[in-house]
């Protein structure tokens, strides 16, 4: 069965990269895994699916460390694409409810 957050996380992530689909091609071949340009386009759009091994070297390449929250197979904050930076803020705001409301109001949130 398909996962169709898998299409969806490549193109995220090699995005987040700065990885043109030629970079990627590059990446994998450093990998020894020749990839055409349209395989990839075909991973990005839905219309074929990586392997099991193929998935884990773009998750490689890409530094996409929970695989399963990455791609929607658990409910936890792991699976937004969230630079570490972001990651460190939330779970810094989640630590300190005493400051919650000074940053909201930074933030002019409601």
């Amino acid at each position: 069965m398909k996962n169709p957050n898998i299409s969806k996380v490549l193109k995220a992530y090699r995005k987040l990269n700065n990885f043109s689909v030629n970079d990627l091609v590059i990446r994998l071949e450093d990998h020894n895994l020749p990839v055409a340009p349209k395989t990839i386009y075909g991973w990005e759009s839905g219309q074929t699916q990586p392997d099991a091994d193929t998935l884990l070297i773009l998750c490689k390449i890409y530094n996409i460390d929970n695989i399963l929250g990455t791609f929607g197979y658990n409910d936890s904050m792991d699976n937004m694409f969230l630079s570490e930076e972001e990651r460190t803020l939330i779970l810094r705001y989640r630590d300190c409810p005493e400051m919650q409301n000074a940053v909201k109001k930074l933030l002019e949130m409601p």
